[in-house]
Order: C-alpha cells, then structure tokens, then sequence
C-alpha cells in the first residue's frame, strides 16, 4: 500500500507481562499515558492524578484557549500519550467521518490529520442511527509499536460497497503501517459463516492480548441477518486473521456491541453478547459473557461463559445481557475474590467468578438496579469497600453506584445515586489522587431518548455521591456529546472530552509554587583582638587568626565587608570580631574565605595598611565558627580608636596557609529554589 510503513516492535514480548488488571500508581514525573478505553485492560475507568484532589476537582474550568477543533461525529473516547508527535503531549481522536487526529494536548492544535476512506451515508446501509458511519469504537495505542488500531467503515466506490478494514497508523505521522489494513470480510469466516460487512457494526472497544488485536462486531439495530463476531489480529502477522461468531445452524444474533468492547485480565480476552434469534430452544452463544483463549479460540467449557438460566425470556424481551461490558473486579476479602460484573438491559446487576464461570447457571449474586442499563460501569476502592459506578436508565438517566461486599460469596450492596434532573449521564470515569484517596465520579450529561442532557461535565464524592462539581458557569458548556457513549479521560491535571466537530479540554487549578531558597552556608567566626600600638611612619599589621569550624564541603563564599571607622561600624565579613585598638581607623577590607572540608594549620592573612601615624598592632584572634550556617552573614566590629590611621588589608584565610592572594569582589549571593 502507498505511504505504508513496516511496523517494528520497540520492547520485547515481555511487555504484554505488563498488562495490568487495576489502575497503577503513577509516580510523580512518571509518564502518562491513555492507550485503550477506559484507561485499563479491565475497563475499571480509573485514573491516577495527583492534581484532582476533591477541592481542586470542585474548581474544575475549560481552557478556552484550547482549540479542538475536529471534523465529524464523535462517538469514540480519545487517547493521549505524553510522549506524542515530535514528544509533545498528544491527543488522539476519530470521527464518523473516518477523519483520525493527533491534536496538540496543551492547545488543541492539529498536529497531523488522516483520512482513512469514504464513510458510508446512511442512504447505503440497511438501517442505522449513524450518518455517516466511519470510525465508531474506541481505537487502541500499543505503545511498543507506536502504533495507533482502529476499525473503520468505508466505500471505495460511493456507498455501493461497504467494507470494514482494521488500519494501524503511527502515531507520530498517521501513516498507514505496512501490511495493513485487514479487510474483515476477505479475511473473517467461523463454522462455515463468512463475515458480512454491510449488515455489521464495530461500536465496542478494542483490545490488545498477548500481541493480538480483537475487534468486536454488533448489528445495526438488530436488523437481519447479523452475528456477534470477535475478530482476533496478530498485530505483528495481519496476514493471519482468527475470528468467532455467535448463532450459526440457522441462528443469528448474539451482537457484541457494549461501547466498554474486549476486557482483558492480561492472559484472556473477555466479552458480552447480546441477544439471539431463532435458536430453537438451543443456547448458541448469546446473552453471555464468555472467556476466549488466545486467538479467539471458544472452549465451550462451562468454566469459560455464563449465561443466565433465562437467557430464552431475555431473548424474547430484547433484553440484551451484551448492553454493557463485561467489567473485571477484584474484591479483597471475598470468597471468591477475582469477579466479573455484568449488567443488561434487565436493569439487573451479575457478580460471576472470573476463574470459573459457571456455563448455564445462577451468578454469585445480582440485584434489580435500574429500569435499564446501558453503559460502560466503573469500578474503584475506598475505605468504606469496593464500588461500581454505572449509568442507570435507559432514559433519563443518571448516575448511581453499588458496593460488592467482601463476604463468601459476595454480594451487591447498597451505594448511592445522584439523580442530575434529567441533566443526562455517560459513562462514568474515576479520579484518585493516589489510586486509594480522593475517589470522585465523573459523568458527562449527554443527550439520551427522552432529554438532550446538559451538555457539561459533573463530579460526586465515591463515598456518598455528594455534588463536587456541578457543571461549572457559561464556558464550561459542551455540544454534541451521546447519551451511553460519551466519556471523559484524564491526563496532567485535565480531562478531555470529545463531542462531535470538537474536543473539550477543563482543567483543575494548578498550585503555584512558592520557592524556597537555599543559602550558600558560610561559617560565622568570632575572633577577639587585642592590638598593640606603637606609633611610626610606616606600619605593618599581621594577624593570627586561628579558627575552630565544622566547614561546609564544596563552599566557596565571596564577601565583600566594608566598614566606616565610628565608635561603632558594621562589617560585611566572615568574622564576627571585637578589636580594642589605640588608632581611629578607616578600613575597607576585602576578605575571600575557602573553607576546607577538613580545615588544618593555622592560616595568617597578610595585611599590608597606610597610615598617617606610626603603628605596630599584632592582634591575636580566636574564630569559633557556629556548625550552622547562614544564608548571608553579616558579621558586626567595633573598633574604639584613637589616632587616624587607615588600613586596607587584604586577607585570604585558608586551610593551607597562602602568600598574599589577590582579592576578586563578587556580588551577595543569590538565594536558590528548591526544585
């Protein structure tokens, strides 16, 4: 393909060991990075931020200074890297309009743009809700490849054919990575089935296991005839494709469509599916949530799906299990502790053990939660246990949260709701500023059927569902967000949310910091002098100084002191000295200390002083220097004097002794920041 580039891993195989089923710590300065949905392979929606502290979130405000403008519907949730194009902190966003962006993440600005193909009108297609359709599930970021997967729908020839093709791009130019794109029909068959482009959707979240990219394919609107198929791509061998369907032997149906798509514990892929049709009473891989093995390879063991004994009524009903995701959870303290949650369209809430499933059988534990669910739930720990946070009603929907107990078996307990007066309700997404602390929902207020939302980002405490951020004043109103699609991400202090023709950017507050200087220690001595004065024509002053110091190593102050002879003067200097003398003296001395890490020997300064009266002084000084230094001594002399004399010594005491060293005046130190 023309522009195509070989796509060569960075790190090695060992990097899929790194898959993490719970938000990390991110350490401070650590790099960040948002690769998939929902931040994590569980979709658990849970970032770490050291800036959204409860009071910071509650001070939340759009920087109207970033641009975000973008071509297209959104119904995907943008990634971000910190280390982006040209190592700039980069967004990366997809549209209806098959229009893929990398977008400044400090101003919004396009830093490349790719078209990957013609959308399809909604004129071309069966039955759909989008107009165009292009890219519509949330892509994915391998990082040791830089490369950017997506699933796109195009037509090559003006809507007469319908194609999905899985590309991979690199993030840093947007060009199309060499061996791609897969086209899916050409390349997906299972049991004798043969994917069919036109009649199937690709809404749900990829996935990335073990070094193969899984794509999930839903209907459009459940019109004849469609398959929930998983598609598995090496995404080193695109050649090689692998692919699953549900129904088959005269069924269909079985779509997988949770907008939350592929979850992953690191070693399996997981999914939910929705409901079939014409299965004559045999269950054939709808309303369940399944484990694959690498591939996607279905055991059809019981320990690797469930399904509700009533899957038959739920069939029946359009109650699709597969409305929302399956969602990982670990519950310390539960019997057992590794869970699935599952929520359908029943309203109904399912705890299931992720090790064994179950096959056809009752889950560990459910409850009626909501008029309907449709979602992609969140997941986070707090003192007071572990919560999930979902979108609760089809309609009007709002936020609430349930705590699952750490009990054998586990059990759905009570949490809280926060009904937004028909203010509309996403996704929900999670904030900590250490992964255990600060926990604080997040939903967007999209449109659903029966409210357009109100269009603005909204926060509850994880403990209580207290109103922490009610949406903000005039600027802080979004467009073109949708209802159980549209959802947030976190990164550097902001969160980012993409509506249809632009991405929104809100910030917390950032603290400024207050400098703390840092001093260049210097020794505080304090000699005591005694002078002898005989008056002649020329005199000539040595003194001994002998200082006992706990020196600084690596400290080189340069001090400048000067005094004017009054009963009383003031000398910048590094002694602190009281000298009883018989002349009047004015002295301009010039003083430079280098204190050794380990100070010997007694050093004598030579001072060579012009006087209008004959004088011999030979002062003997003891320095005791202070073990604590200051950030800019200011040594005090006083000097009682008779006869005029004026002195200008030059005196450079050392650990070694030294001859007459040369003076360099320097400015006062500068205080210094602490980083």
């Amino acid at each position: 393909m023309i522009g195509a580039r070989p796509l060569m891993r960075a790190s090695s195989s060992a990097w899929w060991a790194a898959v993490c089923l719970c938000g990390a710590l991110v350490p401070a300065g650590a790099q960040v990075n948002v690769t998939q949905f929902h931040n994590n392979a569980s979709r658990d929606g849970l970032y770490v931020d050291a800036a959204f502290t409860r009071s910071a979130a509650a001070a939340l405000a759009r920087d109207l200074n970033f641009d975000g403008t973008i071509v297209g519907n959104v119904y995907a949730q943008p990634l971000y890297l910190d280390n982006g194009v040209k190592g700039r902190p980069t967004l990366y966003v997809v549209t209806e309009s098959n229009n893929v962006y990398a977008l400044d993440a400090m101003d919004g600005s396009v830093l490349w743009e790719h078209n990957v193909g013609e959308p399809v009108s909604a004129d071309d297609l069966n039955c759909t809700k989008f107009d165009p359709m292009g890219i519509t599930g949330t892509p994915l970021i391998d990082l040791g490849l830089r490369a950017l997967f997506l699933d796109a729908m195009v037509t090559p020839d003006g809507g007469a054919t319908k194609k999905h093709f899985i590309f991979s791009l690199s993030v840093d130019t947007g060009q199309i990575n060499a061996g791609w794109p897969v086209d899916v029909e050409a390349s997906a068959s299972y049991n004798g089935l043969n994917f069919t482009a036109e009649t199937q959707q690709q809404r749900p979240a990829l996935a990335i296991v073990g070094g193969i990219l899984y794509v999930g394919y839903g209907s459009m609107r459940d019109c004849p005839t469609y398959y929930g198929w998983l598609v598995g791509v090496p995404i080193n061998d695109p050649t090689s494709v692998t692919a699953w369907a549900a129904g088959g032997g005269g069924s269909y149906g079985g779509a997988i469509w949770g907008v939350g798509g592929v979850a992953s514990d690191g070693k399996n892929p997981f999914v939910t599916t929705g409901n079939t049709f014409d299965t004559g009473g045999q269950w054939s891989g709808g309303e369940a949530v399944i484990r694959f093995q690498p591939g996607p390879i279905f055991s059809g063991d019981p320990a690797d799906y469930w399904v509700p004994t009533n899957w038959q009524s739920l069939d029946q009903i359009d109650w699709d299990l597969g409305s929302s995701g399956p969602l990982l959870v670990d519950v310390p303290g539960a019997t057992p502790s590794r869970l699935i949650v599952a929520m359908g369209k029943d309203g109904n809430a399912y705890l299931l053990n992720r090790d064994d499933l179950g096959g056809i059988s009752a889950p560990l534990a459910s409850a009626h939660l909501a008029g309907g669910i449709i979602q992609a739930a969140a997941t986070y720990r707090t003192k007071q246990g572990t919560f999930v946070a979902f979108r609760a009603n089809i309609q009007s929907a709002y936020l609430s949260a349930f705590r699952i107990t750490a009990t054998n078996p586990p059990n759905i307990g009570s949490g809280w709701s926060a009904p937004n007066n028909n203010g509309g309700c996403g996704p929900p997404f999670v904030t900590s500023t250490d992964g255990a602390s600060d926990m604080v929902v997040w939903v967007v207020g999209t449109e659903d059927p029966l409210t357009q939302g109100d269009q603005r980002l909204h926060a509850y405490d994880g403990d209580t569902g207290a109103v922490i951020y009610a949406g903000g004043g005039p600027n802080e109103l979004m467009a073109g967000t949708h209802s159980y699609s549209t959802t947030g991400i976190v990164a550097r202090g902001r969160i980012y949310v993409a509506g249809d023709n632009k991405v929104f950017a809100f910030a917390v507050p950032t603290p400024t910091p207050t400098p703390t200087p840092t001093a260049t220690p210097v020794p505080t001595i304090t000699p005591t002098a005694t002078p002898t004065a005989s008056p002649t024509p020329t005199v000539t002053v040595t003194p001994t100084i002998t200082p006992t110091a706990t020196p600084i190593p690596t400290v080189t102050p340069t001090i400048t002191p000067s005094a004017t002879p009054t009963p009383t003067a003031t000398v910048t200097s590094t002694p602190t000295a009281t000298a009883t003398a018989t002349a009047t003296a004015t002295a301009t001395p010039t003083a430079t200390a280098t204190p050794s890490s380990t100070p010997t020997g007694t050093p004598t300064p030579t001072v060579t002083p012009t006087a209008t009266a004959t004088a011999t002084a030979t002062p003997t000084a003891t320095a005791t220097p202070s073990s604590t230094p200051t950030g800019t001594p200011t040594p005090t002399a006083t000097v009682t004097p008779t006869p005029t004399v004026t002195v200008t010594p030059t005196a450079t005491p050392s650990a070694t002794p030294r001859n007459t060293p040369t003076p360099r005046p320097r400015g006062r130190p500068r205080p210094r920041p602490t980083p």
